[in-house]
């Protein structure tokens, strides 16, 4: 397959050379000189502007920072639809805004231009072996035809469920990743700050729903599974949260994780939830949405 690339930067340089390698004609672009003398220097193929990049083919694939790049490369005044067939595909796999994202794809529509919005997971290491997960939205028929990309830029690829769910999928997994992270940094400050050893810390904390995550450990059995009898009482849950996020003033950790979710446990105790399992946050959170 022809493909224009367009995007050449930590993510995009490595996914380009993968398809290259994998016998795709790969032909990239980015507005950044070293991006693409880097590519070069790699045995990357790169054209002088987009519109040339996209010359020999109805393809294009971009993987750019921010939504506002993706519009501008795509239906920008040197934007690469005023050159493209109607039977043209775009494959989107940067992570914007959903919102952008739908704007983009029905602005691309206008034009008979379709697109299937596919972002990735994982590092720009997996990248370069070709070990991303793919978040795919797309109509079946669109997805089959970028199938041979996406089976060698990752190693894994879901389909979320249509045009616009890859890229709304993505942002909810970089939403709790994200999150989670601030939290782990937290707890492992707090730790520190008590005087505890960081290594024996993380063998606990790897040993129990801390380190293990809720979606492999609570979540199944309980209310997911539509059960909120109390294997660990929500009550018991903000008690000791409460203890956490006090004790963390007391060594001089400035939690701002804890506080926010302790809203949470004080929510769902104000409307009767004390006495059911502590995953009944999930419930909580579910009919705060339905509320609006």
């Amino acid at each position: 397959m022809n493909v224009a690339f367009l995007g050449l930067g930590t993510m995009g340089a490595p996914m380009a050379r993968v398809l290259a390698r994998g016998g795709h004609a790969v032909t990239g672009y980015d507005i950044d000189d070293d991006a693409r003398r880097r590519f070069v220097a790699g045995g990357g193929v790169t054209a002088g502007t987009a519109a040339d990049a996209v010359s020999a083919t109805n393809l294009v694939l971009t993987m750019l920072p921010e939504g506002r790049h993706v519009r501008e490369a795509l239906l920008g005044p040197d934007g690469v639809g005023r050159h493209l067939r109607r039977d043209a595909l775009v494959l989107e796999m940067s992570t914007i805004d959903p919102r952008e994202s739908d704007a983009i794809r029905s602005d691309l529509a206008s034009i008979g231009v379709s697109m299937v919005d596919a972002p990735v997971g994982r590092t720009s290491e997996h990248a370069a072996r070709g070990e991303l997960l793919v978040m795919a939205g797309g109509t079946p028929a669109d997805l089959a035809r970028v199938a041979p990309l996406l089976e060698l830029v990752g190693d894994r690829t879901i389909d979320c469920g249509g045009p616009g769910t890859g890229v709304r999928m993505k942002i909810v997994n970089n939403f709790m990743s994200i999150a989670l992270n601030a939290l782990s940094a937290e707890a492992l400050t707090l730790a520190e700050a008590s005087g505890l050893d960081l290594e024996r810390t993380l063998e606990v904390l790897t040993g129990t729903p801390a380190g293990q995550g809720h979606f492999t450990t609570t979540y199944p059995g309980k209310v997911l599974a539509g059960d909120l009898s109390p294997a660990f009482q929500l009550r018991l849950a903000r008690k000791d949260l409460a203890i956490g996020v006090a004790f963390a003033a007391t060594v001089g950790l400035n939690s701002r994780v804890g506080p926010a979710a302790l809203g949470w446990y004080d929510e769902a105790m104000r409307v009767g939830r004390g006495g059911e399992d502590w995953t009944a946050i999930f419930a909580e959170a579910r009919g705060s949405v339905h509320e609006t």
